[in-house]
């Protein structure tokens, strides 16, 4: 079967035809799927993963099926397969065995085009948005046409529709292949013509030329093109049945163009005749170029303008073309599809005219080839950001070019100019160093033709999280992915989801409640100088209190009051201000006091609770209670109480003492720990004193000082302290931990317990 013969039996409604489409959950496929069901056949579908068009297209009669199998293109008249479908695909090959006609993609999509008066809309860059534009305008124009578009149009309800009253069929027509010459329309649209797939085209821009003049040959009526484009005026000028558009000397003209945020307003003239103002629905000087083509075609379709304008000004743009997923006061979040040195130039500058702070780009290279031949024009496109995060090649079916990464348009960024560039090769956890290197007043942009949008989907979830919660907390000092390596004394670990850092009792209270109303687990964080955190970070809200009350400390009299965020050496210095005794012991310690009451900390034979008069925490309902000493059971390195509860603040008692003899004690603290303490990174003891010996000692008699996993390693000054040598990780840590344990086990029968606290995941969740 031809494609003329095929073009002929999709208008026979007396004999619908079986059809059956591999790889339908594609956003081409799938609108082939929608026109084929609308025209009244039996469609069929397979693919090797389902999507939210595959469970629409189910509603509409699709036959979907997974994986791809001979049995689904059984008894079909027609098979129609995607550039990504191989011969040895299990449907397409039997398929061929059986004799059924197969068609590609571009194959089907003329057959129908040629049902109707098609208008292919064509070019490097842009298609889907003008396309879309055009569909728009002639339905606005009451023309009822059919449509077929490379995305999901929200002004248009679907990627594809067909209307059988319609006359006007207008098309996305693809260039990658070489399939654009398969069209004979009656009107063409040439957005632009440059070097793109140079994967097919082997011979360059003279091959890609050829297409083009195929297509323009076989158009029966108008050639619209854009006159800023040399390429596409090469090709289209000399052409009698050529219209222009452009900035200056073209047939439609845009002047006094007025950049809005959101929006894009200008007039437009014809020929010399002006026409009127148009207020575009979406930003970018680009799209106002994408507009003039639109309005180029809807006047040849006999469209009023003044219909087709109003058609402008409400249309929405495309899904992943310059779509805002999240705005708030503080951020806007954007995807593009973008993935051509000149399509990342518009779009950037179309993020440029916001007026807004930094610019902040997620850049997802597409093909290696792509990659390879257009590095430096990528490099010369992506100036226009402030700063360029790129992650690893989206292949699509291409293998490998050895040595060309994301870390070769990292180098042709740093090469073009002062913009900073930082490769992040793995997408699945992009978004954690985006997300904390962003700040307020930022726009973020994911750009790329692959999957880079899911990062950005990631952080807007967390982000509307985040923002939620400082409008209901007031707490300001809020970020994402905060690394705990920056908040932990051993300096490992990986991020925490939500950093929270509230300075009242209030907010901490405010913080606390909305987290656990929305299912989030909470975690209170001081110093971090008895906490390993694993590699794959905290999953929810870390609070770390700090400033304001939790910074304060008090004497009066005998007794010092001090906020959960205050350091235990803060509390030593006040205490000797004041010739009160007895806190001399603290001041050689790391953590906070918050710390120190969860865990009973203690040294030179004195714990925390032995100086506690009372403490006021935050219970497990979100009030505030204070309670005695007394009524506080307290253990070994344990406080069950505060397992539950949120210590806020606390009250210790002293001894009246003078200056000179708490001098002397913090001198004698201050030696002890400098001579018997490793200096380098680490969480502070590592295990509990088992009953019968010290853990030091047990692990110095044991041999295992100096003992190292990579960059972790036991203190050759203290054997109970792990220190991080450089760059080590929550597992070589805890790999450590573990042989210990089994020394101890196995050689002595000691079961060793671990002080320090361990929190957090082994690989990323979120």
């Amino acid at each position: 079967m031809t494609i003329a013969e095929f073009s002929k039996a999709l208008l026979n409604r007396e004999q619908p035809l079986r059809v059956h489409l591999i790889g339908v959950a594609g956003s081409g496929m799938s609108g082939l799927a929608r026109l084929l069901l609308e025209m009244g056949h039996q469609v069929s579908g397979s693919d090797r993963v389902t999507s939210g068009e595959t469970e629409r297209l189910r509603k509409s009669g699709l036959e979907f099926s997974t994986p791809h199998s001979a049995e689904a293109v059984k008894d079909a008249d027609a098979v129609i397969y995607s550039s990504a479908i191989r011969e040895s695909n299990p449907a397409r090959a039997a398929a061929i065995a059986q004799g059924i006609a197969t068609f590609r993609r571009a194959e089907c999509l003329a057959a129908i085009l040629h049902t109707k008066k098609g208008v292919i809309v064509s070019g490097t860059h842009g298609k889907t948005t003008t396309s879309s534009m055009a569909a728009h305008i002639l339905r606005e124009g009451e023309l009822n046409p059919c449509h077929y578009v490379g995305a999901e149009i929200p002004v248009l309800g679907a990627n594809a529709e067909w209307n059988e009253g319609g006359e006007y069929l207008v098309a996305e027509g693809d260039e990658s292949d070489g399939t654009l010459a398969l069209y004979q329309p009656t009107h063409a649209i040439v957005l632009n013509v440059e070097e793109e797939h140079l994967d097919h085209y082997t011979r360059g821009i003279e091959q890609i030329r050829e297409v083009f003049t195929t297509l323009l040959d076989q158009t029966s009526g108008s050639i619209v093109y854009c006159a800023e484009c040399p390429e596409a005026t090469r090709l289209c000028g000399p052409r009698k049945n050529a219209i222009s558009y452009g900035w200056e000397g073209a047939d439609w003209t845009a002047t006094e163009v007025s950049e809005q945020i959101g929006t894009v307003s200008f007039n437009v003239s014809f020929r010399g005749e002006d026409f009127g103002r148009v207020q575009l629905g979406i930003p970018g000087l680009h799209n106002v170029l994408n507009a003039l083509g639109s309005l180029a075609l809807g006047h040849l379709c006999g469209v009023d303008f003044q219909m087709a304008s109003r058609a402008l000004s409400s249309f929405a743009g495309a899904k992943r073309r310059f779509e805002t997923k999240f705005l708030s006061k503080r951020y806007r979040i954007v995807d593009d599809y973008g993935h051509h040195p000149t399509e990342v130039s518009a779009t950037l500058q179309t993020a440029r005219s916001y007026d807004r702070g930094r610019v902040v780009v997620l850049f997802q290279p597409h093909r290696f080839s792509r990659t390879e031949k257009l590095a430096a024009e990528f490099g010369d496109a992506l100036q226009a950001a402030d700063h360029v995060f790129v992650t690893s090649i989206y292949a699509a079916s291409e293998d490998p070019i050895e040595g060309i990464t994301g870390q070769t348009i990292v180098d042709a960024v740093h090469a073009a100019g002062a913009t900073k560039a930082t490769y992040l090769p793995d997408l699945a956890t992009a978004h954690h160093a985006i997300g904390n290197f962003l700040q307020a007043d930022d726009l973020f942009l994911t750009l790329g033709a692959g999957n880079v949008h899911e990062a950005g989907n990631r952080l807007v979830a967390d982000l509307k999280f985040l923002e939620e919660l400082r409008v209901e907390s007031g707490v300001e000092n809020l970020k994402l992915y905060e690394p705990m390596a920056r908040h932990s004394t051993l300096r490992v670990g990986g991020p925490a989801q939500y950093w929270i850092e509230p300075s009242t009792f209030e907010a901490f209270s405010e913080a606390v409640i909305f987290c656990k109303a929305r299912g989030i687990p909470v975690r209170i964080v001081g110093r971090g100088s008895n906490l390993l955190v694993r590699d794959g970070g905290i999953r929810g809200a870390v609070i770390h209190p700090t400033g304001g009350a939790f910074s304060e400390v008090t004497a009066d009299g005998m007794t010092i009051t001090a906020g959960a965020g205050a350091r235990f050496k803060k509390l030593a210095s006040v205490a000797r201000e004041h010739k009160i005794g007895g806190f001399e012991w603290m001041e050689g310690i790391p953590g906070n006091v918050g710390g120190g009451l969860r865990m009973n900390a203690g040294a030179m034979g004195i714990e925390t609770f032995d100086q506690v008069v009372s403490v006021t925490f935050l219970d497990e309902d979100g009030k505030q209670r204070t309670r005695n000493r007394e009524d506080i059971e307290s253990f070994y390195r344990s406080v069950p109480e505060l397992r539950r509860n949120y210590a806020l603040q606390a009250t210790f008692k002293g001894y009246p003492s003078s200056a000179e003899k708490i001098q002397e004690l913090l001198d004698e603290s201050r030696h002890h720990r400098n001579t018997t303490q490793p200096k380098a990174a680490s969480a502070g003891c590592s295990f509990k004193n088992p009953a019968a010996i010290g853990a030091g000692k047990l692990i110095d008699e044991l041999g295992l000082k100096e003992t190292g996993v990579g960059k972790a390693e036991v203190s050759p000054e203290h054997g109970n302290f792990i220190v991080n040598r450089g760059k080590a990780t929550a597992s070589e840590v805890l790999a450590l931990i573990e042989k210990i344990k089994q020394t101890a086990k196995a050689e002595r029968g000691i079961e060793l317990e671990t002080e320090v606290k361990v929190l957090g995941e082994d690989e990323f969740t979120f």
